[in-house]
């Protein structure tokens, strides 16, 4: 199955929010869809990734309510 290119999937997360949609609401999608690329590209090369404790240990968060 060939890769969509960019302007494929570009097209897709715009056709995906809803007509009142702002340029922000954009900026945003666009955001998590790269970061959410580059963690599995990371994952994929075989990259350290953190634990969901460590994450929080590192930003001083506890996981308890």
């Amino acid at each position: 199955m060939p890769i969509p290119r960019i302007k494929d999937r570009a097209r897709q997360l715009v056709d995906a929010l809803p007509d009142d949609a702002t340029w922000e609401d954009l900026e945003y999608q666009i955001y998590v869809r790269r970061n959410l690329e580059r963690g599995l590209k990371s994952l994929a090369d075989g990259e350290k990734t953190l634990s969901s404790k460590e994450v929080l240990e590192h930003f001083g968060l506890s996981d308890t309510p």
